[in-house]
This record gives C-alpha cells, sequence and structure tokens, in this order.
C-alpha cells in the first residue's frame, strides 16, 4: 500500500502501470475504516499484480477534486490506464472479487 500526494503522481502512476486500485478514504469514516483492511486483501491476495493504493481525502483534497470523488469510502480501479470500476459507499467483497476477476485474468493472461 502507498499512500501518493499529488495528483500528478497519481496520473502518472495509472498511466504506466497495468493495472492500479484506488482507495478513497475520509477521516472519522467508520465505514472507510472497515472496509479498507478486506479491500487491500482482497487486492493482495486474488489480484496481486493491482497495485492498491490508498488516498486520504482530507490529505489530498485536490486528488479527490480531480477524480470526482465526493463520498467515502470509494474505490477506483483502473486497467491500461482507463476507468474500469467505480464504487461507492456500500461494497460486497464478493461483488468486487466477481467484476475484477474477468478483466483482470484477461490483462495478466491468467
Amino acid at each position: 500500500m502507498k499512500q501518493l500526494m499529488t495528483t500528478t503522481a497519481l496520473e502518472e502512476t495509472i498511466a504506466t502501470e497495468i493495472a492500479v486500485a484506488v482507495y478513497f478514504a475520509a477521516p472519522n469514516c467508520g465505514v472507510c475504516e472497515a472496509l479498507r483492511p478486506k479491500v487491500e486483501a482482497l487486492f493482495s491476495e486474488e489480484f496481486p499484480a493491482v497495485k492498491f493504493l490508498y488516498i486520504k481525502i482530507e490529505e489530498s483534497p485536490e486528488i479527490a477534486a480531480k477524480f470526482s470523488v465526493f463520498s467515502a469510502p470509494t474505490l477506483l480501479v483502473f486497467f491500461e490506464g482507463k476507468e474500469f470500476l467505480r464504487k461507492v459507499r456500500l461494497m460486497g467483497i464478493q461483488e468486487l472479487r466477481d467484476k475484477i476477476e474477468r478483466p483482470y485474468k484477461m490483462v495478466f493472461n491468467i
């Protein structure tokens, strides 16, 4: 897990990495804190080739604004530089797994 602090750095990472997941969280957000370890575990165990990034909205409001993140938690998943998935607030781990599995296998030839 890595936290980026600039819009440019995040855009560069999305452009250069094959797959990127960006998890946005807000302060005092119980859902954000409860869900984050589960989402992180999903990516590290099931989709290890996806670069997982964690952004604290209060520390990087310009990034949230640039990516139109107005609610927390928000998960953005990019494949080959294009936004593939946007989940806001309530998201099930099984639902995420189901939505990401097929494109992940296609992109990484698994």
